[in-house]
């Protein structure tokens, strides 16, 4: 099979290339960095704008299946960037899926589309997306998923997927600020820290994707509909973030901020840089300080009756290989 990665240089994007490549798939990534640890792995390195629609129609030409994992992440920034990665990005996938003949569509969402400031707990795919979002993130990656799931038909079958804080060795986003706050001092629990949260193993966030590909055909159980992807194991907030930063030898973090402050903060962070046109990331947001303190878990049997997935990678296996990728 050939097989295209959108974000392919990306964390979840380099192991879904590893996982098809160890099965013997022919492999393209599109991202817009170079990327000499896929061509490494034998991936074929194309550089360009997921947004551009001849970029991804050069990219998808003769391809099987794509896999579109690229996407702008993070609580803040420009809201064009927003709609530029998530929203024309995965338009252009579609559109060039179309027009290439390609049979499969694999799109990575996000959790975040049903967070709304209250517990998740145990909820399954009939979570009420909102009307209104505290981030274009969120925002976004929303209306990317609705255009995927849209898009679904005898022409072209997709299935859209949800994992839920990615993490492992070579997380360049979500482990790297916590460690970096953890050593500084500034790492706060918000609310009691008791509130439970599912994370999802890189590998296992791989692996659904690929179980996805293979179960995925027009007419099949999965075919446009999304799924939640986690490790099936949520741990208290404080419990999963302090063996994280302990991996890489960072302290755990101790001090508490309750969440009507957390979230004033805030607010009031968010009109302070957006009156300043700052870009980078405030320290806190409404958006953060709510997905902080609420519960975030789901109900995968959705996951494991349509894709066949079970988590492979158990939260203590991955934590054991984590702190071994920092020599501890």
């Amino acid at each position: 099979m050939k097989a295209l990665v959108t974000g392919g240089n990306g964390f979840l994007g380099t192991e879904i290339c590893r996982q098809l490549r160890l099965r013997g798939d022919d492999v393209v990534s599109l991202s817009r960095r170079d990327a000499p640890h896929l061509r490494d792995l034998g991936v074929s390195v194309e550089r360009g704008d997921v947004a551009d629609l001849a970029t991804v129609e050069r990219a998808a030409d003769g391809v099987d299946v794509v896999f579109h994992v690229a996407a702008k992440a993070g609580i803040w920034g420009a809201r064009a960037d927003f709609e530029r990665s998530n929203v024309r990005g995965t338009e252009s996938v579609v559109e060039a899926c179309l027009r290439r003949g390609v049979p499969k569509l694999v799109h990575t969402s996000s959790p975040s589309i049903v967070a709304r400031g209250v517990d998740l707990s145990g909820v399954d795919e009939r979570a009420p997306i909102p009307e209104r979002f505290l981030a274009d993130y969120p925002r976004t990656k929303a209306l990317a998923e609705a255009w995927v799931l849209r898009a679904n038909g005898p022409r072209l079958a997709t299935v859209a997927l949800r994992p839920h804080l990615i993490w492992g060795p070579g997380d360049a986003q979500i482990l790297p600020r916590l460690v970096d706050r953890a050593n500084k001092g500034k790492l706060r629990l918000v609310g009691t820290g008791e509130s439970l949260v599912d994370t999802t193993y890189i590998e296992n966030a791989a692996d659904a994707h690929l179980l996805a590909e293979r179960a995925l055909a027009p007419g099949a159980a999965c075919a446009g509909k999304a799924y939640f992807i986690s490790n099936d194991e949520p741990l208290p907030a404080r419990e999963i973030i302090g063996r994280l930063v302990e991996c890489a030898g960072a302290p755990r973090p101790t001090k508490r901020i309750p969440f009507a402050v957390a979230h004033a903060v805030g607010a009031v962070s968010e009109l302070v840089y957006r009156a300043l046109g700052r870009e980078d990331e405030p320290m806190m947001t409404r958006f953060l300080a709510e997905e902080l303190a609420t519960a975030h878990w789901f109900d995968l049997s959705a996951a494991k009756r349509d894709l066949g997935y079970r988590p492979r990678v158990s939260v203590d296996e991955g934590l054991r290989r984590l702190r071994a990728s920092f020599g501890r």
